[in-house]
């Protein structure tokens, strides 16, 4: 039945148009002590990551394209829902290749069985990049009482070090204690997106807290469409550079 409720959920969450492979237009360039980091927008919670020779995916699903990428040398995966992971791995296996590893959570690792497990807490290094796993739940919203859309413990965000800089990916959360007391952090990526993760006033409050020096928010496919110019807004006068990127390529 978890595994039934947990496919549901996700496939509620999926945005239902496909992608066309990313913009070169949208790749992120962010300078650190060991050189350039690249992050390009691939679709939704999706997003790739380089530096340091190394090539790391993070929540690679459906419907995204990975025509023109390069492989991964890394898959980071965030939690079980479909609009992260795919149960059929076809996104995973569209970007691996011999020696690609695969971290993710435990519930992930059940379906994912080449994965190993990253938990809450736990940090890991891979080449010169430092990963640490930070928790991503709901406090308040659930599919019923009692029942929260991600419990706590099942999911992760990731905070990826390196060069002296910070990059923080929050995965499906609210507005939990434990991201408002990130620190240091250069770069986040902050879901919005109802009834799964937080509302715009709720995602600028988030970061507010933990003030990154630039902010990317994500994950916000919604009916009506999140209004991101809002979001930016609630940040005016805070400091925090917040850019807007296109995460749903029209077909």
């Amino acid at each position: 039945m978890k595994f039934l409720i947990a496919a549901a959920l996700g496939l509620l969450a999926l945005p239902m148009q496909a992608q066309q492979p990313p913009g070169r237009t949208q790749v992120q360039s962010f300078q650190t002590g060991l050189g350039e980091v690249k992050i390009t927008p691939i679709y939704h919670a999706c997003l790739l990551i380089e530096g340091g020779g190394k090539v790391i995916y993070l929540d690679p699903a459906k419907p995204a394209s990975f025509a023109g990428l390069p492989k991964a040398d890394l898959i980071l995966i965030t939690h079980e829902h479909a609009d992260h992971v795919d149960r059929d791995l076809t996104s995973i296996k569209a970007i691996s290749k011999g020696d690609t590893q695969i971290w993710a959570p435990v519930a992930v690792s059940k379906f994912v069985t080449s994965a190993s497990v990253i938990s809450n807490g736990q940090t890991k290094n891979f080449g010169d990049w430092t990963i640490e796993a930070i928790p991503a739940y709901n406090l308040q919203r659930g599919p019923a009482a009692g029942k929260y859309y991600h419990p706590k413990g099942d999911g992760n965000g990731y905070v990826l070090s390196y060069g002296g800089k910070r990059f923080y990916i929050s995965g499906d959360t609210e507005n939990i204690p434990e991201v408002r007391a990130l620190k240091n952090i250069d770069v986040a990526f902050i879901c919005i997106n109802l009834p799964y993760t937080m509302t715009i006033d709720e995602a600028a409050d988030t970061v507010k807290a933990f003030h990154p020096k630039v902010v990317f928010p994500y994950h916000y496919r919604a009916n009506p469409p999140t209004d991101l110019q809002a979001f930016k807004q609630k940040l005016a006068g805070t400091g925090i550079d917040v850019r807007l990127l296109d995460w749903y390529p029209v077909t």
